[in-house]
């Protein structure tokens, strides 16, 4: 009998990745090739969704070439994909009508503080489960609407397409222009702030707000489903699945019960719980999102809390300050001091995220002495993770009826033991680290199999999961909620430091 894989996209903010996985999880193959990222003024992230798209045109021979796949091994695809990046294009020549505008992206921030005049906050946790912030998709939209000539009554007319990542590649690989497949997950559209988060339509209160055309707007479908064959680059195999890359993070470390939870610790960081069968709403800085849906099944949910800066303030210690030369020294200059020396660090370098949603606040650094040294600068760098993660925590628990119990971890910052140590000692709850490190693109690999009928149930992927290290706290109770409290504090002395300005 002939071998089967199936392969997965990891369309990320810096890359784009293509692995194949076999029927046991492992990773077969992988490529990647890394995107332009365009910064043309402060606060502004672009990307060029045509060069996004040449990328996935390269990687996807390359693995199957590494691997010594065919295409007619490949029984499906699953695409995960960067959240809330927004691309807007030509549905008669498939052009982009602008750069994508990143989740990163601040330029909506004056919008935000025009719009939060018009209507209260209960307003859109009620429909969409997420506040009102220039993290999401639909801003954008009003925004290039704002900006482009002619866009809004061009899309008014059906001639314009809107679509987070995964969108545009389904589209393009169906066919494009051609008559390519105009589709989204629910995972996806849960970010836009335009669909229901009860109904999983599009939201028609909603729509109306931000001024949106539903003409323009893509199919939602389920997570994990046939969506149609591919055209382009793997003819005839199916596109099967798609996932926002944390909720396929979520999926790929197996958290299918209430209760469980990841967080991926990369640039940024995000945690997210699952909590069942219905969405919660939080009343304490989280997002209400879908976790995932399997075909005809209910939806999953999950409570998100994203922290925007993580790993990036590593990066900015390495290459703004030159105090390491490479990421994974920073802890071996943190581990030269017993402590922070009471220095902590709050990278709020273009606002906070979960559970704050201050785009007024900009990183400090508090309690400077002269003992001070560089090692405790480095501790601090890393501890920042951790407190900022125990804050998403603790609003989590405050929300959920299912309280974290363990966090199953990812990404590039779970190699660094002090941290994953500190991380377990303020959480107060074990910390694993599972063997399988592509967790996005495994997940996404799940879903796909999952719907193409290579893998029969939920059960078989736990199976699949293995753990590679655990962490279990030993800190102090009376230090923990005293550095804490601390932390707290310096967060209070990053707020307010953005005035407001005028939208235009």
């Amino acid at each position: 009998m002939v071998q089967r894989y199936v392969m997965s996209v990891d369309q990320g903010t810096t890359s784009t990745r293509c692995m194949l996985f076999d029927h046991g999880g492992r990773l077969m193959s992988l490529a990647q090739r890394e995107h332009r990222q365009h910064f043309p003024r402060p606060g502004w992230v672009e990307h060029d969704a045509v060069e996004i798209w040449q990328t996935l045109r390269r990687v996807m021979p390359q693995a199957l070439l590494d691997a010594g796949v065919g295409v007619d091994e490949v029984i499906a695809v699953g695409i995960a994909n960067q959240r809330e990046t927004t691309v807007l294009w030509d549905r008669r020549t498939g052009t982009p009508l602008s750069r994508a505008i990143v989740w990163q992206d601040t330029r909506t921030a004056p919008l935000i503080e025009h719009l939060k005049g018009t209507t209260g906050d209960n307003f859109f946790l009620q429909r969409c489960g997420l506040p009102l912030t220039s993290y999401f998709s639909a801003p954008r939209i009003r925004w290039l609407f704002d900006h482009v000539d002619g866009l809004q009554r061009r899309a008014e007319n059906g001639e314009v397409l809107f679509g987070t990542m995964e969108s545009w590649l389904i589209w393009n690989l169906t066919g494009g222009p051609d008559g390519g497949l105009h589709v989204t997950d629910v995972t996806n559209a849960s970010r836009t702030m335009l669909m229901n988060i009860d109904t999983l339509a599009w939201d028609e209160e909603l729509l109306e707000f931000f001024g949106v055309p539903e003409a323009m707007l893509p199919e939602i479908r389920s997570s994990a489903e046939a969506y149609g064959a591919a055209r382009s680059l793997l003819p005839g195999v199916r596109i099967t699945a798609a996932l926002g890359d944390q909720q396929a993070a979520l999926f790929g470390q197996t958290c299918f019960a209430p209760g469980e939870a990841k967080c991926t610790y990369g640039t940024g960081s995000f945690l997210l719980l699952n909590t069942g069968a219905g969405p919660v709403r939080s009343r304490h800085g989280m997002l209400t999102t879908v976790a995932y849906k399997i075909g005809d099944q209910p939806a999953v949910y999950a409570l998100e809390g994203p922290i925007a800066v993580t790993g990036a303030l590593v990066q900015w210690f390495r290459d703004r300050l030159g105090l390491i030369t490479t990421a994974p020294e920073i802890e071996t200059l943190a581990r030269t001091v017993e402590d922070n020396g009471g220095c902590y660090i709050v990278p709020a370098f273009s606002g906070l995220y979960a559970p704050h949603w201050r785009s007024d606040a900009r990183g400090v650094i508090v309690g400077l002495t002269s003992y001070i040294t560089k090692g405790h600068l480095a501790r601090a760098v890393l501890e920042a993770t951790g407190w900022q993660t125990r804050e998403v925590v603790d609003a989590m628990n405050a929300d959920s009826p299912s309280p974290l119990k363990e966090l199953r971890v990812d990404g590039g910052m779970t190699s660094d033991n002090l941290l994953m140590q500190f991380l377990a000692d303020v959480l107060d709850v074990p910390v694993v680290r599972p063997m399988a490190a592509e967790t996005v693109s495994l997940g996404a690999a799940y879903a796909a199999g999952l719907a193409a009928g290579y893998w029969p149930d939920l059960e078989v992927l736990r199976r699949n999961w293995h753990r590679a290290a655990q962490w279990l706290p030993q800190m102090d109770p009376r230090r923990r909620e005293s550095e804490y409290d601390n932390w707290q504090r310096a967060v209070e002395r990053s707020l307010g430091w953005i005035k407001p300005r005028e939208a235009h």
